[in-house]
């Protein structure tokens, strides 16, 4: 204990630097989805469809290579229209992903249980150099 209380600053140094070393660990194991990269593997393996769940303007300013738009508002009514085999793997993306992930438990609820959200979204797609489309 004496040798705690006369060297504070470096069990203070250790701890905030124990702290900096795993929180980048800790943060993407809370973010929840599917990588760029695993999102890429199920495309090109599983034949996935791919849904952009944004606006029509963000679709428009850039999307995934063969991507389908479905904004939110019209997601549950479109979907099925859409995407009418529920047994391929169903890709959702927006621009942060948070959307996405909004209308992943929807597509769930339809029935396609291999449904999955990209981490991260565009964001996420564009900063792992992936191709992108625009109209």
């Amino acid at each position: 204990m004496p040798f705690l209380m006369h060297n504070w600053a470096l069990v203070l140094i250790a701890v905030v630097s124990g702290t900096l070393l795993l929180a980048p660990g800790v943060m993407a194991g809370a973010r929840s989805g599917l990588t760029p990269g695993n999102a890429v593997q199920l495309i090109n393996r599983d034949k996935a469809v791919v849904v952009d769940v944004g606006e029509s303007d963000e679709f428009a300013a850039g999307h995934i290579v063969g991507a389908r738009n479905i904004p939110v508002a019209d997601f549950e009514k479109r979907l099925p229209e859409v995407v009418k085999n529920k047994a391929v793997p169903l890709i959702l993306v927006c621009a942060s992903g948070a959307r996405a992930q909004r209308c992943l438990a929807t597509a769930k609820s339809l029935g396609y249980e291999k449904a999955v959200a990209i981490a991260g979204g565009m964001r996420a797609w564009k900063e792992a150099n992936l191709p992108v489309e625009k109209n």
